[in-house]
Parts: structure tokens; C-alpha cells; sequence
């Protein structure tokens, strides 16, 4: 019986496409993402072959929008940002500023106007959440001083970002565009009533999803939790977040973006809100992909060939002028170096939000779709060279190491900062101490009964929040970067008896063994891992223990298990010791 595939077409070339492209992505050391965004480039209507449905596509793109932004407002924490308020607040707002000030430079030398310069500006302003993540992950730095501050950073873009959705049809007409495409009228003319009637709208909402939504919903949930039915409470989340955006945009005219990140803010602070977003993250991911893919769209190849300098300019913002804005900034707020370059990488690249307001510039008749295809160009382009920017960062350390007196200069304000915390230089009578490297969750446990049974001990931690109580106690302490070797020299290295690596960056732990392995091959070692894989790289450097959470639990139940059964067990080299006889 003949009917209409369109919708099934689509989404199934875009699926297996984007799996294809998506795998080969991986192999070749690249974000998926980008495969996601090549899949999308071959079935537009600007390649031959198969073509999709693009007006499809486009709905499509808007309920992977919703649940994207339901999974930031569903991971958006309040107490994370305000840890890192002093830095990720005026940074992300200062890096805004820089790079959609560079961008309608640009584009005002370009002769736009001036709302298509300021849309152009801001959607080359803000990373993508997606990337920045899964490069902290693959780093296993999200616990860590700078993934903290690079996060904090990026929920501040992503709110400056959420607040520019909902200003920009408001203030359309005065830009130079109009909103008869997303309304069928013409927006008020008058620039003051357009903002009042906008943040009175929004207010309600907000008011409303903060004051009932939040004791609603979470109940409603808890009640659909008892009855045990998994799919019941998978749909429930579901209808959560697209009922509240939808019924955002119906009743009170604010975008579907805003409206699903409220849904998500309502559960972040649930009991089951991690609950809510495992259970809604596969079809999160279906289409988040499928967004990826309607973007892939929309893109026109040959802009690399007709506008070659353009797209070369606009990487160069992204990569070069947002990095170096963010470089910058960290460094004038007292941070090393190490953590400058670290949260710049993370941020040199765009992503989903850049697709999002260009595509609403575009609706406005704000942005030509020059710009949305230059924008697109930028984002493919830095997001598959967002692994480099990140392996350039040994090579420009171990650089700025060899200019002692650049790199002084660049830390000043850093180094006057320990200085006024440090505990003093650390005694060169000290002999046969342990030097602890990292004093957050697990450094700290491990610092406090060292200290507790009268170990001599010398901590390095560049959080400088972290240092203030441990020179109180008399705990020799230095603020720096441990993968310099300056810093574990000025620790006493060559008179330490134990080095324990307490960090949760892995790349950076396997540095600094590399230099202490280098200066004292016979110093006794334990370090934190984080996989199977980067424990075996450890085990093979020699070091005397490395410790992972899942592996370190399952030997422990093991001894237990042994020993009630009475079996023998014969501990493994690099495995922890069976429990001592009295827990048994």
C-alpha cells in the first residue's frame, strides 16, 4: 500500500550515516561529532545522491534541542558555579564580550548590518557543552581545578546564551530583521516595551517552573518511581521535558531551548534526577545526534572554496582569539599557566548553541545564510582540531619552562598569591618525607592521617583555596603546577621517601612521574588511576601501587570472599594486600 516515507527515510540515512561517519571519526582520533556533521553535509541538498527532508530534518533538529538544553538545566548546579564564581563568571562574560566584538568587526568590514554582526558575533562566542565534555572525560579532568572552572565557565556562556534566545526576537526589528517568520506579526517597535514585555513573560515562567514546577514535579515523579515500571518513569521524564518547553513556548512565548532548560533545572536538585537523566539519555543522544545531522544539513561545502580567506578568519577567532581572550583572563585572576592553557583549549571550539542562534538569525532575517554556512564551517573545522589544541599544551609548557623569565611574568600574579599563603620554603633538613601531590577529595583523606600519625609531609596543590588551612597546621604546602620539575624539586624531591600522586588528571598524574621517575628512579610511588588501560601504563613504569576505585573494591570483596570461604589467595603485584586479620 503506497504512503509517505520521508520521515522514516530520513531518519534512518541519518542514523546509519552518522554511525558510519561517526565510527570512522573515532578511529582517525576525532570527535564523533564531526562524523555527525559530515553525515549530515551527504545527504543535504548541497551534495549529490540521497537527499532529506529537510523541513523534517528541522523538526527533528528542535526536539534534539530540547533535549539537549533539558540535559544541561537537568546537570546545571548551582553549588558547582558558585565554587567557581570569582573566575567563570567575568571570564565567560569577558570572553563574550572579546569574541563577538572581534566578530562584528568582521563582519562590519564585510558590510552587514549590524544584527547580523551581532548574531555572527555570538555564535562564534560560545563552546560546545557536548565537546568540552567529552574532551574533560577523555582526560579525566572533570574533577579537576581547571575542568571545574572550564564547566563553571561554560554554564555561564550557555545562560548568557539562553538570555540572548530570548532578547533577540524582541529586539529583531530594531537590529534590522523581523519576526513575521516565527509569529506572523510584527514585533513591537518600540525597543523599551519589547523588553518588558519580554522579561515579563519570562518572569512568569520562571516564576512559575521555580516556585510549583519544582514541587510538582518532583513529586509526580517520586509517585510514578513507586509503582516500579521502568518505561512508565522514561516517559514520564520524556513528557516532562517536552510538555513544559512546548507549553513554554504555547502560553508564554519564550523559546523551546529556555523551556526545556527549566524542565531540567526543576530536577536537578531531585533525588532522582540522575535517575531522570540515565534514563533519558539514550533517546537524548538519538537525537542530539539527529540534530547534528539536520545542522549538517544546512551546510554548503563550497564556501571553503568561494570564501577560503572568510573561513580561514573565522577559525582564527575560535581558535586564536577566544583562546587567547580566555588565557588571558585566567592568568589576571591568579591562576598557573598549566590551568590557563587547559581551560582556553577546552573553550577553542563552537558547537551546538552556535547552530542554535544562527539558525534563529537566520529566521529573523538578522543573519544571510552566508554567515550560518561560515559558522558551520568554523564549528567542523574546530571541533576536529580541539584534540590539538590540547596536545599543544605540553609542548608550549615545556617551552615556557626553558623562559623562566616569560613564564614569571605570566604568573605573577599567581606567584604573589602563594606567596601570601605559602608556608615558607620547605626545610632543607627535611629527609625521608612523603610528598603528596593534590589535596582535594581523595588527597586530603589521604593527607590528614599521614599528618594524624606524624608523617613529615609536603603537599603541592595549585587550588588556592585548598592551602590556607594546611599553613595553619604547620603542613609544608606550595602552590604550583607539579608537572614542572622546578616544583617537585623545590619539594624536596631528591630527600623524599614516598611520592603519592593524588590527582584526578590523568595526563598530568603520568607527567609528573616521567619527571620524578627521571631525577629519583629508585623513590617508592603510589598514584591514582582511573581505567584498566592507564593502570597497566603505570604498573609498567615501575611505580609501587596504583590505585583504582572499581579495581581496588572488587580486590578487597575478593580477600573477604577468600577468606570466609578458606581459600588461599596470593596477592598480585600492584593489587592491595588482603585485609588485615582483626576487619576479617
Amino acid at each position: 500500500m503506497p504512503h509517505d516515507t520521508s520521515l522514516i527515510a530520513t531518519i534512518a540515512a541519518g542514523l546509519v550515516l552518522a554511525f558510519a561517519f561517526g565510527f570512522l571519526a573515532t578511529r582517525l582520533r576525532l570527535p564523533p561529532l564531526v562524523g555527525y556533521l559530515l553525515a549530515g553535509v551527504v545527504i543535504g541538498p548541497f551534495t549529490p545522491g540521497f537527499v532529506g527532508d529537510i523541513g523534517l530534518a528541522g523538526q527533528l533538529a528542535e526536539i534534539g534541542v530540547i533535549l539537549l538544553m533539558f540535559g544541561v538545566g537537568l546537570h546545571f548546579s548551582v553549588r558547582d558555579l558558585m565554587a567557581v564564581r570569582g573566575i567563570a563568571i567575568p571570564g565567560a562574560i569577558g570572553q563574550i564580550a572579546t569574541a563577538t566584538a572581534i566578530g562584528l568587526a568582521m563582519t562590519l568590514y564585510w558590510d552587514w548590518s549590524l544584527g547580523a554582526g551581532l548574531v555572527f558575533g555570538l555564535s562564534l562566542s560560545v563552546a560546545s557543552t557536548v565537546v568540552l565534555l567529552r574532551a574533560l572525560e577523555q582526560r579525566n579532568a572533570l574533577q579537576s581545578s581547571e575542568g571545574r572552572i572550564a564547566i563553571g565557565w561554560l554554564i555561564v556562556e550557555d545562560l548568557a546564551m539562553v538570555l540572548a534566545l530570548v532578547l533577540l526576537p524582541a529586539l529583531a526589528d530594531v537590529l534590522g530583521g523581523s519576526t513575521r517568520a516565527l509569529t506572523g506579526q510584527v514585533a513591537p517597535t518600540d525597543m523599551l516595551a519589547a523588553f518588558g514585555l519580554t522579561f515579563a513573560k519570562v518572569a512568569l515562567f520562571v516564576a512559575l517552573a521555580l516556585v510549583f514546577g519544582t514541587r510538582i514535579v518532583p513529586w509526580l515523579l517520586t509517585q510514578v518511581a513507586r509503582t516500579g515500571s521502568r518505561e512508565l518513569f522514561t516517559l514520564a521524564v520524556l513528557a516532562t521535558a517536552l510538555g513544559i518547553a512546548y507549553g513554554s513556548a504555547a502560553l508564554f512565548g519564550v523559546s523551546f531551548a529556555l523551556g526545556a532548560f527549566f524542565a531540567g533545572v526543576i530536577l536537578s536538585e531531585s533525588e532522582l534526577s540522575h535517575k531522570a537523566g540515565a534514563d533519558s539519555l539514550p533517546l537524548q543522544d538519538a537525537f542530539a545526534v539527529l540534530f547534528f545531522v539536520s545542522v549538517g544539513m544546512l551546510f554548503d561545502p563550497s564556501i571553503v572554496m568561494r570564501e577560503p580567506l572568510a573561513v580561514l578568519a573565522v577559525l582564527a577567532v575560535i581558535l586564536v582569539g577566544k583562546s587567547v581572550a580566555a588565557f588571558v583572563i585566567v592568568l589576571a585572576f591568579g591562576y598557573p599557566a598549566r590551568t590557563a592553557l587547559t581551560v582556553s583549549a577546552a573553550l577553542a571550539q563552537i558547537g551546538e548553541f552556535s547552530f542554535i542562534l544562527a539558525g534563529l538569525g537566520i529566521a529573523l532575517g538578522l543573519l544571510p545564510t552566508e554567515g550560518r554556512d561560515l559558522i558551520l564551517a568554523g564549528a567542523l573545522l574546530s571541533i576536529t582540531l580541539n584534540p590539538l589544541t590540547f596536545a599543544g599544551i605540553g609542548p608550549i609548557m615545556a617551552w615556557l619552562e626553558k623562559q623562566p623569565r616569560l613564564l614569571a611574568l605570566l604568573e605573577s600574579r599567581h606567584r604573589r598569591r602563594a606567596a601570601a599563603v605559602s608556608s615558607g620554603p620547605v626545610p632543607s633538613t627535611l629527609e625521608n618525607h612523603a610528598i603528596l601531590i593534590g589535596f582535594g577529595r581523595v588527597g586530603s583523606t589521604i593527607g590528614r592521617e599521614l599528618h594524624r600519625h606524624g608523617t613529615s609531609l609536603v603537599v603541592i596543590e595549585h587550588e588556592h583555596r585548598l592551602l590556607a588551612p594546611l599553613v595553619e597546621q604547620g603542613i609544608p604546602v606550595i602552590e604550583g603546577d607539579a608537572s614542572l620539575p622546578r616544583t617537585l624539586e623545590s619539594a624536596g624531591l631528591h630527600r623524599a621517601r614516598l611520592l603519592v600522586i593524588a590527582i584526578p588528571d590523568g595526563f598530568q598524574a603520568r607527567r609528573v612521574l616521567e619527571i620524578a621517575r627521571a631525577a629519583r628512579p629508585d623513590l617508592d610511588v603510589v598514584v591514582r588511576a582511573h581505567s584498566e588501560p592507564e593502570m597497566e601504563r603505570l604498573e609498567s613504569m615501575g611505580v609501587g601501587l596504583a590505585v583504582m576505585g572499581e579495581r581496588e573494591l572488587a580486590v578487597r570483596m575478593l580477600s573477604y570472599a577468600c577468606a570466609s570461604l578458606g581459600v588461599a589467595e596470593t596477592p598480585r603485584p600492584g593489587t592491595a594486600a588482603p585485609l588485615p586479620a582483626e576487619l576479617r
